[in-house]
């Protein structure tokens, strides 16, 4: 087996390795932190970091044009998505009434609901 081979091998298993863990401990985040807005934080940025990660792992791992392409589609629309769903849940969050404004160093959606009403 040619060494570079063996190199790439083992960057691609160390790379889901860290990205597994890295997902573990957003997980645990999720579970540990206390409210939602901090929770939303906990789902989206370790969760696409981690993601990408073993993304790149497994891209190390498989070598194909079609498998590469796949990935960076899977990519794309996790980093898409992700961050937008979080987003829309932290402002519903907001509206119903669920974040406590003591705790938030800056309220810029407060002036833009007054304003509406």
């Amino acid at each position: 087996m040619n060494v570079w081979l063996q190199i790439a091998d083992t960057t691609g298993a160390v790379l889901v390795f860290m990205g597994a863990a890295i997902c573990l401990l957003g997980v645990i985040g999720m579970l540990r932190l206390p409210d939602v807005l901090s929770r939303s934080h906990a789902a989206t940025k370790p969760q696409s970091l981690g993601l990408l990660l073993v993304l790149a792992g497994v891209a190390l791992r498989l070598r194909s044009g079609m498998d590469l392409a796949t990935l960076a589609l899977i990519g794309f629309f996790q980093l898409m998505t992700g961050p937008v769903a979080a987003h829309l849940v932290a402002r519903s969050a907001y509206r119903t009434g669920q974040i406590d404004h003591g705790e938030l160093l800056f309220d810029d959606l407060d002036a833009q609901l007054t304003e509406e009403r």
